[in-house]
This record gives structure tokens, sequence and C-alpha cells, in this order.
């Protein structure tokens, strides 16, 4: 089992930044992907951004390229999404999640661990 715990939401004016963090625990060394989704009242949960563990592969939805940058610390066994330049459309419960595969990185239902999510709040 791996257990991921997010920090790092809040409330925040529009063009302003914030940055989350995901704290990976377990059978860490099992993980090939982390990423990030998220998800607004009344919305499907949605893709946001992946990268390999090892490589460091980076992946991108449309929507965030250009203003959010993920990373990770492979010693502290950290994700991290830096997102600048927020919009109220970012608002919504970002989650952190992680998968043994390589495979359809932006589909959620193939990621095999969960964060409980927190909490982004952009004000207009």
């Amino acid at each position: 089992q791996v257990q991921l715990v997010e920090s790092g939401g809040g409330l925040v004016q529009a063009g302003g930044s914030l940055r989350l963090s995901c704290a990976a625990s377990g059978r860490t060394f099992s993980v090939y992907v982390m990423g990030w989704f998220r998800q607004a009242p009344g919305k499907e949960r949605e893709f946001v951004s992946a990268i390999t563990w090892r490589g460091g592969t980076t992946y991108y939805a449309d929507s965030v390229k250009g203003r959010f940058t993920i990373s990770r610390d492979i010693a502290k066994n950290t994700l991290y999404l830096q997102m600048n330049s927020l919009k109220p459309e970012d608002t919504a419960v970002y989650y952190c999640a992680a998968k043994n595969s390589n495979y359809n990185v932006a589909l959620s239902d193939r990621y095999d661990y969960w964060g409980q999510g927190t909490q982004v709040t952009v004000s207009s």
C-alpha cells in the first residue's frame, strides 16, 4: 500500500499562486507515475498533471499548460504542483494519486492510490 497526504491548498485571489504538496509513504518503490486531479462541485474529476516518478517525464492538461508545474523530490517522496496565474475556474478539490504503471496517465480510474484531497479556492 501507498499512503498519500496532500497539503498546501487555500484561498487565493485570481492571478495568485499556490504550491500543493503530496507526501507519499509505504510501498513507494512500486510507484511509477504520480499525478494531480481536481474535482469542482457538480463536475467530474479531471486530470491536471502527471509525472513519471523516476524519469521525470511530465504531462499536463491543456487548461493548465504554461501555468502549472509538476515536480517531485525523490529523496523526500514528495510530489509538488506549483500553480501560477490562478483563475476562478481552477477552484476545486485537488487530489494526489499514484499508479504502478505508466499507461493512461490521464485516466483517474487507472490510478491505484489516492490522497484525501485539498481545497483550492480562487476568488475573482
